[in-house]
């Protein structure tokens, strides 16, 4: 197969460190956008950028760019990308997507159209009237930004943040992704000593694992394009088998989380088992008063916002709690993620530097201590 052009979403706020992952893994040409990171590869790339990039939200394939302010430019648009190079006559392509700014805003005409566009451009390649679609799922997605409409093929399936660890959260955990994208951030290495204060569900201390370790953070679950037979299955093999390869089995990496949950403390147990981590992490119950910060640790935290859990005022209470518990230093970095405009003032210390991050739909910011 020639090279392809990718294309993986990400958190807002995480370009940079996706950039650096992409780059890692042998992409080309990379653009960057808000949100996103498009980039040339092959076959070999997809299958390696599903199962290492741990803050992509899903890796895509590019169709192609046209504009369209009318639904004929919209038919003739999707009529002409070659369909047909990804796409086999038994198999299912349904379609989804978005507009934004734009003259085409109903998205179930987009829908139909689009549809319509496939099904003319297959007809035409393979000489038939009627596609029962009880193939692999091609999943078409489409997105329409000030007239110029974008179409993918998701190779992916559920999103990447859902690695297959964790089944079970509670009740206001952090996106895998993001997660990784702050570990990232914090500089987690294969000897690094890792604290989470306010575990939850263990998502911070696992993923650190996970990088520490150079554990692929795809290797346990499967994706969509797997099942494609245009993909080649000895290229999945062989990038699960590189993978495994690049595990380090001898890092001193160690994680230590605590929580005022009984409930938490197992569920972050179960989803390090499930991870493949147990051995590496340290879980017990405290009170968030208590805790001693290790000395040489990074601290990674995502404080409960109010919104959800607890009212705004118990929030900041929790977070003058933090203040007084943790002293950031050089060899005590602390990374708190948290919506609240006011937090420094009631964490009590100004951060060395701060980034724009959204936790779902919640505008966040990082507050970074490493001085």
């Amino acid at each position: 197969m020639n090279k392809i052009r990718l294309c993986c979403p990400c958190h807002f706020g995480l370009e940079s460190v996706l950039k650096y992952e992409i780059n890692k893994i042998g992409g080309e040409n990379l653009t960057v956008t808000d949100g996103k990171i498009s980039f040339d590869g092959d076959f070999s790339l997809l299958a390696r950028a599903n199962l290492r990039l741990s803050t992509a939200e899903r890796v895509l394939i590019e169709l192609g760019s046209f504009e369209a302010k009318s639904f004929e430019q919209l038919f003739q648009g999707v009529k002409s990308l070659p369909l047909e190079d990804f796409i086999g006559k038994s198999d299912a392509f349904p379609v989804k997507g978005h507009s934004l700014n734009s003259q085409l805003h109903s998205i179930p005409d987009c829908q139909k159209i689009i549809k319509k566009a496939a099904v003319e451009r297959l007809k035409s390649k393979y000489k038939v009237s009627w596609f029962e679609e009880t193939g692999a799922v091609h999943q078409l997605q489409f997105t329409i930004l000030k007239d110029i409409c974008t179409l993918y093929l998701d190779t992916s399936g559920a999103g990447l943040h859902k690695r297959g660890y964790r089944r079970n959260s509670n009740a206001a955990p952090i996106k895998e992704t993001l997660a990784a994208g702050i570990i990232d951030l914090a500089r987690v290495r294969a000897d690094s000593l890792v604290c989470d204060p306010m575990c939850g569900s263990g998502t911070f201390l696992i993923e650190a694992a996970y990088k520490a370790l150079n554990v692929a953070p795809g290797l346990r679950r499967k994706f969509a394009a797997q099942n494609w037979e245009q993909i080649p299955q000895e290229v999945w093999q062989q990038e699960r088998s590189d993978a495994m390869d690049e595990i380090d089995r001898q890092g001193k990496f160690h994680g230590i989380g605590f929580d005022i949950d009984d409930e938490a403390i197992a569920l972050t147990m179960e989803n390090a088992k499930k991870a493949g981590v147990a051995s590496k992490l340290e879980v017990r119950r405290q009170d968030i008063s208590k805790l001693v910060q290790p000395d040489n640790s990074i601290t990674l935290c995502n404080p409960p916002y109010g919104e959800r859990m607890l009212q705004i005022r118990e929030a900041e209470e929790l977070y003058k709690k933090l203040g007084q518990v943790l002293s950031p230093s050089k060899d005590k970095a602390c990374y708190i993620i948290s919506p609240h405009e006011d937090f420094e003032k009631f964490f009590g210390k100004k951060a060395d530097k701060k980034r724009k991050l959204y936790n779902g739909m919640i505008k966040c910011t990082l507050y970074m201590y490493f001085k």
